[in-house]
């Protein structure tokens, strides 16, 4: 009993749950064996919440098994008494655990339609991705073996706060994303991003915060986390997102309920041929924020729907066929509450020049003083892209005309395969954008004017000169070592035909 005393840490919950991914490696691609590894762990902890609490109520009420069910039907999470994590693993021997664990999700799901409903229909443990029967049955013999370890007892009397449990859960997301290569952009913002976001967006008490293309959600949870941190553990905020891709949706909604934020809502579908962050009357809801790292220059975003959008998000313009990005921009700035809205945007560095109908909505949307700030990134922050992107912040009521300019693409630490951002880094860009000055060789504020005179063109070379003037050489000087060093070289000659002579080579 004397572990459960120890105190529990981020780092060892960590490490377990990274090593049950080793049921999979070499036999499962990691893209497919991510969902597996992370809905374990919601189960497991669903599990162990019950279980502890079940056995509180028994200490408190041992012979009353008819109180008992009845107050455990008050829980945050129904869990039938077949779909426990505990039933399956003593059944791990048998055949079909493929099957038990989908029946057991499907049971979970049933029993809290109102929170999980869809949440697992993506996922399969009974999939042929896992290999034939024989191998799939030691795949999840495994994997449940290993989530049935001390390590990963997450009962809350055990652990205590939640944190952890989400703190495992972004963990194995975000190093899933480190070796999911292109795909880990569909999922995942990197967290050091996601936090200088939320630090400009200054997320308040009582703010609704939307976010279009939410991925697993970490983005709109950090700005949760800011007004908790800022506003003494205030949870008076929701969250809303939409997410485009089912699993990525499943794993927003496990994401959130793992980190307590039960005050959300997470819609599964395509923001921009079909939102469904709208209020009763089929208008798109507004938000206090809206932020999001949508897919850079998505292809197939939906150019002949929005001809006939019915919410004029397009009234300032189309994107072009081939390139998403002002669909997500404009789509965003349509949900923005008049007085409070403010916005922020993770984009590809040619939202800020290319032309034609880009240009067009570009100028609208300066000439219209919605733009705030333009922030260049250092290059390879984000996973499974190496190009550096930028930060839009657009805000609807702005305290002058200027659009702030601001070069980070310099301050950085390296990293093998990917580059980060250090807190000075963030704390230095979010002091610059709250100063709202211009800084040598790091930031410039920009009249209207300015931005005229370059066509509209954001370009933040345009703006902010970095250009660093060499030292001027001394001609003289470098002449005078040019002669001592042929003098040198003159000398070493004559020793190294005296060395040859001795040795018997005659020049």
């Amino acid at each position: 009993m004397n572990e459960t005393m120890d105190p529990i840490k981020q780092d060892d919950i960590n490490k377990a749950v990274w090593a049950a991914c080793d049921s999979f490696r070499g036999t499962v691609d990691p893209s497919i064996y991510k969902d597996y590894v992370l809905t374990m762990l919601f189960l497991k902890y669903i599990s162990d919440v019950w279980q502890d609490h079940y056995d509180q109520y028994q200490k408190e009420h041992g012979d009353e098994p008819e109180l008992i069910e009845e107050l455990m039907k008050s829980e945050r999470f129904v869990l039938p008494k077949f779909a426990s994590f505990y039933n399956l693993f003593e059944r791990r021997h048998e055949p079909g655990n493929g099957e038990r664990i989908d029946q057991a999700l499907h049971a979970i799901e049933e029993a809290n339609i109102t929170k999980l409903r869809d949440v697992f229909q993506d996922i399969s443990f009974n999939s042929n991705k896992l290999g034939d029967d024989k191998q799939k049955n030691n795949i999840l013999r495994h994997l449940l073996e290993d989530f049935n370890k001390s390590t990963l007892d997450l009962r809350p009397s055990r652990i205590g706060k939640l944190d952890i449990i989400g703190g495992a859960y972004e963990f194995l997301i975000k190093n899933f994303a480190a070796s999911a290569g292109k795909k880990a952009g569909e999922f995942y913002t990197p967290p050091e991003v996601s936090d200088l976001i939320a630090e400009i967006l200054e997320p308040r008490e009582g703010d609704e915060i939307g976010d279009p293309a939410c991925g697993s959600g970490s983005l709109l949870m950090k700005c949760g986390r800011k007004i908790r941190e800022n506003f003494n553990g205030s949870k008076k905020y929701a969250l809303f997102g939409q997410e485009a891709i089912g699993s990525t949706w499943a794993l927003a909604k496990m994401n959130m309920f793992l980190h307590g934020e039960d005050n959300h809502r997470i819609e599964w579908g395509d923001t921009l041929r079909n939102p469904k962050l709208l209020n009763p009357d089929e208008t798109l809801k507004h938000f206090d924020i809206v932020t999001a790292n949508p897919p850079f220059s998505l292809e197939k975003w939906g150019y002949e729907e929005a001809q006939h959008d019915r919410f004029g998000r397009y009234r300032r313009g189309f994107p072009p066929k081939t390139k998403g990005d002002y669909a997500f921009i404009l789509h965003m700035i349509e949900t923005l509450k008049p007085g409070t809205g403010r916005m922020g945007v993770v984009v590809p560095h040619g939202v800020l020049f290319r032309g034609a109908a880009e240009g067009q909505i570009r100028k609208k949307l300066i000439e219209e003083n919605l733009l705030d700030a333009v922030i260049g990134l250092p290059e390879k922050l984000f996973y499974g892209t190496g190009i550096p992107a930028a930060i839009l912040i657009f805000k609807k009521r702005k305290t002058d005309d200027k659009v702030l300019f601001i070069d980070a693409s310099r301050d950085y630490r390296d990293g093998k395969n990917q580059n980060f951002l250090r807190p000075e880094d963030i704390q230095n860009i979010v002091a610059t954008y709250r100063q709202r000055i211009s800084v040598n060789k790091y930031a410039y504020l920009a009249s209207l004017e300015d931005i005229q005179e370059n066509d509209f063109n954001l370009n933040i070379p345009r703006y902010v000169d970095t250009f660093e003037e060499e030292a001027e050489i001394d001609l003289l000087a470098v002449r005078r070592e040019r002669e001592q060093l042929k003098a040198q070289l003159a000398d070493l000659e004559i020793e190294m035909n005296h060395y040859l002579k001795e040795l018997g080579y005659d020049a």
